[in-house]
């Protein structure tokens, strides 16, 4: 008999307990790092914008410039799966590309 470890994907740690199971019969498991994790997943996803490696495709063909619709028909996801994950990400205010000229143009004096 060969015991296989389940460990978190999000912390790495092997303290994990079955927690149920999904409507499609998959195991359902949970992190029992309580104070720093606590998670549920599942080993294997059926559809696979859940997984991890597709969620960072995502994020750099968007920098690379693709399109939502592109990154879709190349990963085999939906456009709403990938426009949701690129709606998580933090958006980047700081490097604005506006121009800082507010001084540049002189009012006009009535």
């Amino acid at each position: 008999m060969v015991v296989e470890w389940v460990r978190c994907p999000h912390c790495e740690s092997v303290a994990v307990m079955k927690y149920g199971i999904t409507a499609n019969g998959k195991a359902r498991f949970r992190c029992q790092k309580a104070d720093s994790c606590g998670r549920t997943f599942i080993r294997e996803y059926a559809y696979q914008g859940r997984l991890r490696q597709v969620k960072r495709q995502i994020v750099e063909m968007t920098l690379n410039g693709s399109g939502v619709r592109d990154i879709a028909r190349v990963l085999q996801i939906s456009p709403t799966t990938v426009m949701e994950e690129l709606k998580k990400r933090p958006g980047r205010a700081s490097l604005s590309t506006k121009p800082l000229s507010r001084g540049a143009v002189r009012r006009r004096s009535q």
